[in-house]
């Protein structure tokens, strides 16, 4: 079996992972990003905003390789803005085509080795170390050895390979349901706009005082009217959505999430679909997903058209190139972030990122708990969040960090997964350079966290 050593290896190629590889490969690491699919990115494909990068009273969050992405999206000519959902949150829209150039440009020029089409089977290693992963594709077997690791694969793949301790929902849950985000263009958002301005009875507004700041739902909308931008949350049990769900018009849900990604071709993300199954990780579940969510895309964009002003000489121009899964394992870490962490906007002294997002469970039908971080603010995930308990040389980024399920209800958007990605990449090129034998915990908290604000990221000075 053929191999080859690095210093950093990523498993997993989505927002958490190409984070974690620029940053390590930045750091001086010879960095390998291994991805399952044909695409870098992950949901940043989709059109879904940046979720839990700006906080509710508009200050960043995240900064770091996220700007250098964003960046790259404006010089290539691309849509992006800063934008209040005047909901619970702010976020960034961006125009999914040129992110997915933008993100191999991100990725190559850091000088990362890309495999992609690639699936890791196993890993090697002598007690809490792993020195190396084997992983196949259309090539054959090969063996990827490495002085650290970064699991951002979504579902913890790599520590779960190496017997790290895992969370997941409990008997009487099921986790989050699944999406299929969806995109429509030639909308007219005058006419959005105007209808939204006039039917606050519809829309999902205010729902954190951070960002209702004593508004009445009719002068919210008004707000929404001034942004002049489509960024509507009509609402399962308001009379335009739960009308047409009770008529059979709309499947069952929450909510129809509206989010622009292009001015130039008048586009918008459209953010609707769920299925709940019992474990989206088995194969079959996920072709039973694929079948129900690209019907309910189908039947939410005639809807749209139908009903919704300014939809009338719409039509879908895109569907991601994934289906969405917001939760399946969770990594036991050092520390699990707690919901209290969130809510109450924590700080803390080993913080490595920040998270922003309100605490977000989807559930079946038209269920969703939405909690909004006090005070329009935001908390710190600590290092050892990301550390996995019994593992030396692995840390963890993205949706599988630990943390409880309230918590990572909140830390698994893709602005705190990037932040959390850049963390760890940083972390074990510090570790690439030293012994072998040299645990990830070795390294000073402090001098991660100076290296991190050097590189960017925002670690201090946010509500």
């Amino acid at each position: 079996m053929d191999s080859q050593d690095y210093d950093v290896i990523v498993l997993g190629g989505g927002s958490a992972g190409i984070a974690a590889a620029v940053a390590a490969a930045r750091n001086g690491a010879r960095t390998a990003l291994v991805e399952a699919g044909q695409m870098l990115g992950g949901e940043l494909l989709t059109g879904m905003t940046v979720d839990g990068a700006i906080n509710g009273r508009g200050q960043d969050t995240v900064g770091g390789v996220l700007n250098d992405l964003l960046d790259l999206c404006r010089d290539m000519g691309g849509f992006v803005a800063k934008l209040n959902d005047w909901r619970l949150i702010q976020y960034v829209a961006y125009d999914p085509e040129i992110m997915k150039i933008a993100i191999p440009q991100l990725v190559f020029g850091a000088g990362v080795k890309v495999y992609l089409q690639t699936f890791a089977e196993e890993v090697v290693q002598a007690g809490g170390r792993i020195s190396g992963l084997v992983v196949r594709n259309k090539g054959g077997r090969r063996l990827l050895t490495a002085r650290a690791f970064v699991d951002a694969s979504g579902d913890g793949d790599l520590c779960a390979m190496a017997g790290a301790q895992m969370m997941s929902v409990g008997p009487d849950e099921k986790p989050q349901p699944m999406s299929m985000m969806f995109r429509m263009a030639n909308v007219d958002s005058a006419a959005l706009l105007s209808y939204v301005r006039e039917h606050p009875e519809s829309v999902a507004v205010g729902e954190s005082e951070a960002i209702r700041g004593g508004r009445t739902d009719r002068e919210i909308t008004e707000e929404i009217y001034r942004q002049g931008q489509p960024c509507v949350f009509f609402k399962g049990d308001g009379p335009l959505l739960g009308d047409a769900i009770a008529r059979g018009d709309m499947f069952p849900t929450a909510l129809i999430m509206i989010q622009p990604t292009s001015d130039v071709r008048r586009e918008v993300c459209v953010n609707a679909t769920r299925i709940v199954l019992d474990d989206p990780m088995q194969a079959d579940n996920m072709a039973t997903a694929l079948r129900v969510l690209t019907g309910q895309v189908f039947q939410c964009a005639a809807f749209l058209r139908k009903a919704v002003p300014g939809f009338g000489d719409a039509s879908i121009s895109g569907m991601s190139p994934r289906i969405g899964i917001r939760e399946t394992r969770r990594v036991v870490g050092d520390y699990v972030l707690t919901g209290e962490d969130v809510l109450e906007a924590r700080k803390r002294e080993d913080g490595v990122a920040k998270g922003c997002h309100h605490v977000d469970i989807h559930q079946d039908g038209t269920g969703q708990i939405r909690i909004p971080v006090a005070d329009g603010g935001s908390y710190d995930i600590p290092l050892g969040s990301l550390l996995p308990k019994g593992l030396e040389n692995v840390v963890i980024a993205g949706r599988c960090l630990s943390a409880s399920r309230e918590a990572q209800g909140s830390a698994r958007v893709m602005g705190s997964c990037m932040a959390m990605g850049q963390a760890a990449g940083s972390l074990t090129a510090m570790a690439s350079g030293q012994t072998n034998h040299l645990s990830l915990r070795d390294i000073p908290v402090g001098r991660l966290r100076q290296a991190l604000r050097v590189q960017g990221a925002i670690l201090d000075g946010t509500y």
